[in-house]
Parts: structure tokens; sequence; C-alpha cells
């Protein structure tokens, strides 16, 4: 019987290629004439990397549920989460649902939540060595303590070794290099110890400012040998001293909060169906005037991949922020997503099939979703079914005559003077979203 954990077994065979397989047999031998696509008859899965063995579907693995209860995932729900990786939430669930029913008594498909399948996902494909579902590999059975399990985890006892790798391994898969680090050395970082620092001990991820209560005690202590700070003396009440001590002159409040923070980006919509794209965004948020995206004259010309436009949000900042203007998100790199601020959209989903949130249910809950469209026509069916996640903007309709060439500015403006209308109030649920998420309090 094969002691290998299930986990890196399945990490390391998709990592050169090698997936596993569904089988009705425990004989690794008699696997691949016993294969079948079915996980209501597969009662083994097969892995050919690094030798064969079969493991049983029923096995529990390292990967801890803890919604709706805390439940270690068998290795059928973790592979059968790994086939519908490419799948939809719902999808997901309707499969789940459907092999749920036609499973034995005892045996069900464990739903993974949104979180806890990218979590898997990602870890599956190497992109990340740790995770907070994975609890770390345990030593050889039979270890009574933690220092014994420690032990035998730094020296690699019960824990698979990959054969005829160092420590760690690069493979050429899908046209793209990944790194695979060999099980032994995988199981040691996962033994490894996280030691946190002052800040992070007393003060969480974020730094927090006590100044306040530090200047609010001293108006009760005093400060310990400051000039001008009388303490009570024998018989003089504390209030006394107190109102006897001098009031200190106010600080000239600081123009600027923070000279360094990362700028916001804003997501425009691709489609040629928008309204609003790189060629005539920045004309709208900037001066407030609405011209077609395709104008031959007013719109640019020239689409740039990247914008930049400069708003101040008084209750975020004095200072104000530079917002980063793309369509895309090709160049992301995966920090980026905590800065989007807003997505502009136009109902078409597959505007989100390169984001970190995919299903709009999800992007919207993490990002303010705006819609943009020309009054006196139907609302999308698509922006209509999300609800209040999207916020609904509209804009006159062009008129070449009233607004197009050989019009002044001023009077186009002046003509169009709900635009300004609605660039201002758009703006109010840009900076009333970020309020709400207090990453952006400065």
């Amino acid at each position: 019987m094969s002691t290998a954990d299930p986990l890196l077994l399945l990490r390391n065979s998709l990592a050169v290629s090698k997936p596993p397989q569904l089988t009705t047999t425990l004989n690794p031998d008699e696997a691949v004439a016993n294969t079948t696509q079915s996980f209501a008859e597969a009662s083994h899965l097969y892995f050919s990397y690094p030798s064969p063995q079969c493991l049983p579907l029923t096995a529990p693995t390292r990967f801890t549920s803890t919604t709706p209860d805390t439940v270690q995932v068998d290795l059928r729900s973790i592979y059968f989460a790994w086939v519908q990786k490419d799948v939809t939430v719902s999808d997901y669930i309707a499969s789940a649902q459907e092999l749920n029913g036609q499973l034995p008594d005892g045996q069900r498909i464990r739903n993974l939540v949104f979180v806890e399948r990218i979590e898997l996902m990602t870890w599956l494909e190497g992109a990340s060595d740790e995770s907070e579902y994975i609890k770390p590999v345990e030593g050889a059975p039979g270890t009574d303590t933690a220092a014994a399990k420690a032990a035998e985890i730094a020296g690699g006892a019960g824990v698979p070794v990959q054969p005829g790798t160092g420590a760690t391994t690069t493979q050429q898969v899908g046209g793209r290099t990944v790194r695979v680090v060999d099980s032994r050395l995988q199981a040691i970082y996962n033994g490894e110890r996280k030691t946190a620092d002052h800040n992070s001990v007393l003060r969480g991820i974020k730094p927090t400012d006590f100044s306040h209560v530090r200047k609010h005690a001293e108006l009760f202590l005093g400060r310990r040998g400051a000039k001008g700070a009388p303490s009570a003396r024998p018989g003089q009440s504390a209030s006394k001293a107190i109102a006897a001590r001098p009031i200190p002159p106010a600080k000239p409040a600081q123009s600027n909060v923070n000279s360094k923070r990362s700028d916001p980006i804003i997501m425009l919509s691709p489609s040629a169906s928008s309204l609003l794209r790189m060629s005539n965004i920045k004309s709208f948020l900037d001066q407030g005037v609405f011209v077609p995206p395709d104008h031959p004259a007013l719109s640019s010309q020239m689409t740039p991949n990247i914008l930049h436009v400069t708003r101040t949000l008084p209750s975020l900042s004095p200072k104000p922020f530079r917002f980063i203007l793309v369509d895309s998100p090709d160049q992301f790199k995966p920090e980026y997503w905590s800065r989007v601020v807003a997505v502009f959209t136009t109902g078409q989903t597959w505007q989100f099939k390169s984001y970190k949130w995919r299903e709009p249910q999800q992007l919207f809950e993490n990002v303010l979703g705006v819609y943009v469209g020309e009054k006196g026509l139907p609302l999308a069916t698509e922006i209509k079914g999300w609800g209040s996640a999207v916020r609904k903007f509209e804009v006159e309709r062009w008129d070449e005559r009233a607004h197009g060439v050989g019009v002044d500015m001023d009077q186009r403006a002046n003509r169009r003077w709900r635009d300004r209308e609605t660039v201002e109030e758009l703006w109010r649920s840009i900076e009333n979203n970020m309020k709400s998420k207090g990453d952006w309090n400065r």
C-alpha cells in the first residue's frame, strides 16, 4: 500500500503533464485496462508518475474546507474540482449535485467555495507553494509528539521522494516553464513555522497610528519632564493642575498626507459597443464632456494602452489621486487587482474572462461596476440581472449639428451640461466605494 501524499502526487503529475486517471481497480497493473470517465463508477485514482500506484478516491487529503463546517476533503472531491476548474461556479455546483445522486450512500462530492477553489487551483498549478487551506505534511505513523514529527519531517522520514530530481526542477508544460519542487523539500517547507515581528503581533497587517491616544493621555497625565507641564501639588486637584498648564499652539495641518501610495486603477470595456473607450474616456472624466468614441475629429485617433486622470477625493485625502485607465489586464501583476476601484461594462461577460474574478457576481462584490448608456435606450438584460452591484448612468444623445465640429468647446460644454452632472455623480460613486473599502483612507 502506498503511503504517498495524494496532494503532492496530483501536483507533481500535473506539472509533468501526466495527469492521473479514474479506474475501477486498486491493482496498478490492471488500472489502465479498467479506466473510466465516470466519477460514480470509479473507486480509485491511478497515478503513472513517478511510479504506478492507485489511491482510493475516499482517501482524505491535507486540504481542509471550512464552509459550512470544517472537513478534511477527500481525493474524489479534490480531483473533481480540478477537472471542473474551467467551468462556472453554477455549473460546478450543478455537476456536483448530479454526481452526489449517483454515488453510494456515505459518499459525496464536497462543494468547495470560490476562494477555496482558487487556492486549490493555484497550489496545484505550482503558482503557490503554500495555502492556508492545506495542512503541513505530517511525520511518519507512530510518532506521538510534535517534536518527533518535526524531526522526521526535517529528516525526510515518511515523505515520498521524487526520484531523479534535485531540490527543484523545471518542466515545460503548455509552452510555459513550471517549477516542480521535490516532495521531500516541500514537506520540509511545510514544516517550517512562520515567525511574527513586532508590527504584525501588536498592530496586525496595517500599522495603526495611536498618536491621538497619546495626546489624549497627556491631557490628564502630563508629559513627564516636559517644560510647562506642571503636575498637581499636594492638596491641589488634578483639574486645577490641568487648567494651569498652557495650551500648546496648534500645528499647521500637513497638506501631503502620504507621499507614497499606489495609484488606483479603473478598467474600461474593450467592447466596440461601449460608449466610453480609451479614445474618449479622458475628455469625459477630465472635462465632463462626452464625445462619441469613434468621432473622426473630436475623439482621439491614437488609441493608447494606458491613460492617467488626476482627481481629488476630499473625503479620502487632500492630495489628488492619480487614476490609471486601462481596458485590458494583460500586463497585470497579481497585486494590481487590489488597486482596481471600478470596472466599466456593457453587460458582456466575455470582458471578464481574463479577470481575477470571472463571474460578475464575484467581480462586483469586490469592485464597483459602472454602466454608461445612452438616454432613451433600453437597459441591457445582463445589467438588470446584476442589480445594485452595477451603478447605471446615462448620457444625452449626440447631435452632430449642435455638438460636433465647428462648435466652440465652451458652447459644447454648455449644451451638454448634463454630462458634467453625470461625471460628478460617477466620481462620487467611486469615492464612496473607495471609502467603504477602507484601503484608500489616507
